[in-house]
């Protein structure tokens, strides 16, 4: 399943995660991306969109 924003971009991404005695470890953060049914040049579509684009408004949401 795709971890992208279709709005704003918003993708996964990678660095290390370091333990107490600072041995190092890979690992993905990945955005909180929602399925959601959003209004797109006027019908309704399913969009993979993160929490903060539907928070802010950026997508109108179809009822």
């Amino acid at each position: 399943m795709s971890k992208v924003c279709e709005i704003c971009g918003k993708g996964v991404i990678s660095g290390v995660q370091y333990s107490h005695s600072h041995r190092q470890s890979k690992r993905r953060w990945a955005p909180n991306i929602k399925s959601v049914k959003a209004i797109v040049g006027g019908t309704p579509k399913t969009v993979k969109v993160c929490t903060r684009c539907l928070r802010s408004g950026k997508v109108q949401r179809a009822i």
